[in-house]
């Protein structure tokens, strides 16, 4: 028969068994969610077993074997909550003049190649999404800043037939990225940024061309839109269609309390990726804490954009640590 401290004794250890274990919305006790199952909760405002998270870098043109390799062991060992995968094969040149360019069905077959083989790698385990830069990325890579603002000035129509190109082929490799089995696109815009393109100029020469390229893949689950913007262009981007918002606080100047009084979507953001490798933990906690109070519960942990190349894996750990993955 248990005795009076005997009974005591194990109603504290159940409840610290109790408190112990994750807590997720009312519900206690219940096992940690999957990578999953936590990037869906958090997309549809609800409460969650810890913060999701995710960041990526760059590994540079390589086979599709070597280039799912290297995204699977990130994912791996870094614990990530979804795979970001890199886009860093280029766009096929066109024989003449790049504006010159054709639409092609599928414009980068090793990458299709590769997101098959991480699908295949990953065994369900968390959703994987492609990059895709916007057309006026893609020009710019295919011949000069110099050159494509040179033919903006001269012959703007010109340009503007061959972003209208290079879109159409985007699209179509959108799709097959979705057909490979990705969840989302994370559609990267660099240029709404007074750098690049005056409001006006990016509301005539790109604006038209993202939105059509979200309006086409809309209806994905986890299409992120990544942008490079500043203040003046933010109201630019609302109604877009897409999941996620993501950017860099930290390099934009743009708060996460401005763009959650304007889009209702999940936000992607929080740790500065340019000064990632001097951050301490203390420090990393104290930009998490403070975008996730203005984003509310959509909201997901990320670097602005890719982390630096030459980080180690200790500090490429840090985030995981931060979060308890």
């Amino acid at each position: 028969m248990m005795n009076r401290r005997d009974f005591f004794l194990s109603a504290a250890a159940v409840a610290g068994a109790v408190c112990a274990q994750p807590v997720l919305g009312q519900v206690a006790g219940r096992k940690p969610l999957t990578r999953k199952q936590r990037v869906d909760r958090a997309l549809a405002g609800k409460d969650v077993d810890r913060v999701p998270f995710t960041h990526w870098r760059h590994f540079g043109p390589q086979t599709a074997e070597v280039h799912a390799k290297a995204t699977l062991d990130y994912h791996w060992k870094f614990k990530t909550d979804i795979v970001k995968v890199m886009s860093d094969f280029p766009y096929p040149k066109p024989a003449g003049n790049w504006y010159e360019a054709k639409v092609l069905d599928n414009p980068f077959p090793e990458q299709i190649r590769a997101l098959g083989l991480i699908k295949t790698g990953l065994h369900g385990d968390a959703y994987f999404i492609e990059t895709v830069f916007n057309p006026w990325q893609v020009a710019v890579n295919l011949s000069s800043r110099e050159e494509v603002f040179r033919l903006q000035k001269e012959n703007p129509q010109r340009l503007l037939d061959a972003l209208d190109v290079l879109t159409q082929s985007s699209i179509n490799h959108a799709r097959r990225a979705f057909h490979a089995g990705a969840s989302g696109i994370l559609y990267a815009v660099a240029n709404p940024k007074r750098s690049d393109l005056s409001p006006a100029d990016y509301a005539r020469f790109s604006a038209p061309f993202d939105k059509r390229f979200v309006d086409a893949i809309a209806g994905a689950k986890l299409n992120f839109l990544h942008l490079h913007w500043e203040n003046e262009y933010v109201d630019q981007f609302v109604g877009f269609n897409a999941a996620v918002i993501n950017w860099s606080i930290q390099t934009s100047g743009v708060q996460v309390s401005t763009v959650r009084a304007k889009f209702p979507q999940t936000l992607a953001t929080g740790i500065d990726e340019v000064k990632y490798r001097d951050l301490t933990l203390a420090q990393m906690r104290e930009q998490w804490q403070s975008a996730s109070q203005a984003a509310g519960r959509k909201f997901i942990l990320t670097p602005g954009c890719s982390v630096p190349e030459d980080s180690t894996d200790a500090e490429l750990s840090r985030i995981a640590e931060l979060v308890g993955a």
